[in-house]
């Protein structure tokens, strides 16, 4: 089995500092103020940059959207330390890692809008990385849009594992509606968590197989997941 996690607003939290730093990326690269929203929904990087971009009048094309998204990498480094403090993990989400990691058969990874390197720093900075192989997923700079991510992940875990990987053998587990959408699209199971801004009757009527409001209680999560009960 495949469990494949959104990270923000599923696992994490990191706060107004991860906002800065795409208001200071954008003030880099535009020479002026983010007057636009940036939306936080589940949107790839790819996507989300390119129609911040367009929204102010500037055409990612010509090299501008591989040079924002160089600098967002950068200033989130710069902003890594507010992040840890400023930020949280979610209730649950250390313990949830680790349980469904501890059973047998189950591979844990990734499926976010997050660049590769900005996944792995809101991933450490709050100590989730070490029951997740990040070898085997999908990060936001893989694909424009969301439901196009889960075919990266399946590819990486046939190079990584040497062997195929059946889509209905994958939980997805995010906040989204594009969460639910993309399990749905690849074929996948989607357990939603009402823990980001859509709410649990929200995503229920999208079609997610399971809502959970948060994932404070370990066994429920597990049992969500995998249908087992957690080990210990």
């Amino acid at each position: 089995m495949l469990v494949l996690w959104d990270i923000d607003h599923t696992l994490l939290d990191a706060g107004p500092a991860g906002r800065d730093a795409y208001a200071a990326t954008f003030q880099e690269i535009a020479g002026r103020p983010l007057s636009a929203p940036w939306l936080f929904d589940g949107r790839t990087e790819l996507a989300a940059a390119t129609e911040v971009l367009q929204a102010h009048g500037i055409d990612p094309a010509g090299g501008t959207l591989d040079r924002f998204l160089d600098r967002l990498v950068t200033q989130f480094r710069a902003y890594a330390g507010d992040i840890a403090t400023q930020g949280r993990a979610l209730p649950g989400a250390a313990a949830a890692l680790a349980a469904v990691g501890a059973l047998h058969g189950v591979h844990q990874s990734v499926l976010t809008g997050n660049l590769y390197p900005l996944a792995v720093l809101k991933l450490a900075a709050f100590g989730l990385t070490d029951h997740l192989d990040l070898r085997l997923g999908a990060y936001g700079g893989d694909a424009y849009e969301r439901t196009d991510l889960p075919a990266h992940a399946f590819a990486r875990v046939e190079r990584q594992l040497g062997r195929p990987h059946r889509p209905e053998d994958t939980v997805i587990v995010g906040d989204t509606l594009r969460d639910v959408a993309t399990a749905r699209a690849a074929g996948a199971r989607i357990v939603a968590v009402a823990t980001g801004s859509v709410g649990a009757d929200a995503l229920a009527a999208a079609g997610a197989d399971v809502v959970l409001a948060d994932l404070a209680d370990t066994a429920a999560t597990v049992h969500a997941i995998t249908g087992r009960h957690s080990a210990g």
